[in-house]
């Protein structure tokens, strides 16, 4: 029975790939996965979750949350929108690359707020980061003078639309991210003391790690990929939104729990998360590609949370059981 549970969410993913690769040989007689715009759609949708749920899936394993991610991809979308706006119309990839190290700059700006909140003054992180959460929404806002800024870049507009050996550039950002942060929190002593602060904190203090130092440089990981992920939608849309991040702010926290991480934390991985973003992807696609409007997809990734949920707390318990 553990096993299954473990390994939920990839017999999952394999299922509604069947049933929707069914229901299109049926409704249309063609193939729903076997051709390259659906795999290319499918997997975009996915690198936008990724790119925000990657670094918070770090902070969930050490036992606490970002829910600023949303809005600090909207401050980085707007803030390189701005510098590139700023320096005209005719712009290079030296003020495109600048434009991006300022945004992931303000991104990083919210990182040290929320680490500084958590860690140095002891807020939860459910009410600093929903805190900071209003913070950079009113931020982006403010300097984008409420409004979307939209810019004239043919550079940017390539980083977020164009193909990189054959592969969309989003997707190939999102995955060497993916790579590096699963190295990070597999493979590394950053790791080891991430998974430990999620299970017993008090044991980590007295192993002698710097968990304060710790927990902010989690905080600013979640800012920076969640930044990357509006220099991605500045690039793609041509404009800077303050809401860009807004939309996918729930399907990268379910990504990370339907990947298997847990409520409690210790527990959780990026390649769960990666197959977590997958599931929300071929739902949102699939849901589109069967004709039925766009709501419904929120219908679907909650119910997907709740079963995410249940799933965990059975394997809790049948751990709980054995031991």
């Amino acid at each position: 029975m553990k096993p299954l549970l473990s390994a939920w969410s990839w017999i999952f993913l394999i299922a509604i790939l069947v049933f929707f690769e069914i229901y299109a040989r049926i409704e249309t007689g063609q193939t729903f996965l076997f051709r390259v715009y659906n795999i290319q759609s499918i997997a975009i949708a996915a690198s936008q979750i990724l790119l925000l749920a990657l670094g918070l899936t770090l902070v969930i394993v050490a036992g606490h949350i970002d829910l600023s991610i949303g809005f600090t991809t909207g401050l980085a979308a707007v803030v390189m929108a701005l510098v590139i706006r700023a320096m005209g119309p005719d712009t290079g990839w030296i003020v495109v690359v600048l434009a991006m190290l300022v945004g992931i700059f303000a991104a990083v700006i919210v990182g040290l707020l929320n680490g500084w909140l958590v860690a140095i003054l002891n807020v939860p992180s459910f009410i600093g980061t929903l805190g900071t959460y209003g913070i950079a929404r009113g931020g982006a806002l403010i300097v984008a003078g409420g409004a979307t800024v939209s810019i004239r870049s043919e550079e940017a507009r390539t980083f977020g639309n164009g193909d990189l050996l054959g592969f969309p550039i989003p997707v190939v950002v999102a995955g060497v991210l993916a790579i590096l942060c699963h190295y990070l929190l597999a493979h590394t002593k950053f790791g080891v003391h991430t998974y430990a602060l999620g299970a017993n904190r008090a044991s980590v203090e007295r192993a002698g790690v710097n968990v304060k130092k710790h927990l902010i440089w989690l905080f600013v990981i979640s800012a920076v990929t969640a930044g990357i992920g509006g220099l991605i939608y500045t690039g793609r849309f041509s404009a800077g939104a303050a809401n860009a991040g807004e939309p996918i702010l729930l399907y990268a926290v379910a990504a990370v729990f339907i990947g298997g991480a847990s409520l409690t934390g210790g527990q959780g991985t990026v390649t769960g998360t990666v197959i977590g973003a997958f599931i929300i992807a071929v739902i949102q696609f699939g849901l589109v590609f069967s004709g039925l409007p766009p709501y419904w997809q929120f219908v679907a990734v909650g119910l997907v949370i709740i079963v995410a949920v249940l799933v965990d707390q059975s394997r809790d318990k049948l751990t709980g059981t054995q031991s």
